[in-house]
């Protein structure tokens, strides 16, 4: 299913979206941090984190955006959340002076190879998401890949070994999460471009994730978003031919701050599905304007159809002030709008002129 047909109000020509995480105050930064440090409880926390989801779905909405998401506002960072509760997982020095930091993670155990309660409860926070909002949601988490890359591993004997060990514990959550009716999912996978002579295994892993599980699939790869810096530069040519065999619906892209050259390398390659199309810069604090996110469509329909075209920004939004988050979204909802305007005549043109074949029965 294309995500444009996810949309509330039937299908969306240029539907907007977000990639996944949302701008954390400096104040719920102090509060994480003041609970890793044993200053407050689990429960409070909790609580603090369903009232900012709460709002970060407000602000999506108010924009505009099309397929919004929780934010990723329980989560202090893109690995953590996960590995420490995974089974096998060690965790030797669970505080943190700053609640960004990465934990130390150690594979001591082992992972099983079938769940029937999977451990991240994943799904939970889905149902809490859907529970707030009327609007379709997206729902990301960190892909097997570049959560592996932050375990010492003490069991496995290879580390493919170990990656393909945490997609069979991802699948069974996405299982989990279809099931309490998620239907758009996305895997991100932020340390793939440091490791490109490794995308075969990245997408065999892939693979395990979504297999089985019926939604709409994307994969997020970017340079990385570590602090509002990217973590490496490169191409995306280094995705193909591999990630042709992915199973997933759309590959979602950053485009806005590296530019749109690579866009040709998707037509080369024949990437015939749905493309993300970054086109707000999430390292900068300057606000596009309409017209600008407008002219960044335009391009990236000289290449891709507009059917095709998923519109957000390049990563997610957690290192930009709220106001300046807001202010992008909705330049990116209105230039999707602009463009969708322009395009809407036009198709519809081309759908009245299709000929009827001489031979046809009536």
């Amino acid at each position: 299913m294309a995500a444009g047909e996810l949309c509330s109000d039937g299908p969306v020509l240029l539907p907007t979206t977000v990639v996944g995480s949302y701008p954390v105050p400096e104040w719920l930064e102090r509060l994480k941090t003041d609970y890793h440090r044993g200053r407050m409880s689990f429960g409070q926390l909790n609580d603090i984190h369903d009232v900012v989801i709460k709002a970060a779905l407000h602000d999506q909405t108010l924009a505009g955006i099309d397929i919004v998401s929780d934010g990723e506002l329980r989560r202090d960072n893109d690995i953590d959340y996960f590995l420490a509760r995974m089974p096998g997982i060690t965790i030797p020095n669970p505080a943190k002076a700053f609640y960004f930091d990465y934990y130390t993670a150690d594979l001591d155990g082992t992972l099983p190879g079938s769940y029937t309660d999977p451990p991240l409860r994943l799904a939970d926070d889905f149902a809490f998401t859907a529970r707030n909002t009327s609007t379709p949601i997206k729902f990301s988490f960190t892909g097997p890949f570049s959560l592996a890359r932050r375990v010492r591993n003490h069991r496995f004997g290879s580390d493919r070994d170990l990656v393909l060990a945490i997609a069979r514990l991802l699948n069974a959550e996405a299982h989990a999460l279809a099931q309490r009716g998620a239907r758009f999912l996305q895997i991100d996978e932020p340390f793939l471009a440091g490791c490109p002579e490794e995308v075969g295994t990245a997408i065999e892993a892939v693979n395990l994730v979504t297999d089985g599980v019926e939604v709409t699939w994307a994969l997020h790869v970017c340079y990385g978003n570590r602090y509002a810096r990217p973590r490496r530069e490169g191409h995306y040519d280094f995705l193909f031919p591999a990630v042709l065999d992915a199973a997933v619906d759309q590959l979602v892209l950053e485009f806005a701050r590296k530019g749109y050259e690579d866009l040709p390398v998707l037509a080369k390659f024949g990437w015939d599905r749905d493309v993300g199309l970054g086109v707000v810069d999430v390292k900068s604090d300057e606000v596009e304007s309409p017209e600008l996110v407008a002219v960044r469509i335009r391009s990236a329909l000289e290449l891709v159809p507009a059917q095709r075209l998923v519109i957000n920004p390049d990563c997610g939004l957690r290192h930009l002030a709220g106001s300046v988050a807001r202010a992008k979204l909705a330049a990116m909802v209105k230039g999707a709008a602009i463009v969708r305007a322009e395009l809407t005549p036009m198709l519809a043109r081309e759908s009245s002129s299709v000929a009827i074949a001489p031979d046809s029965v009536i």
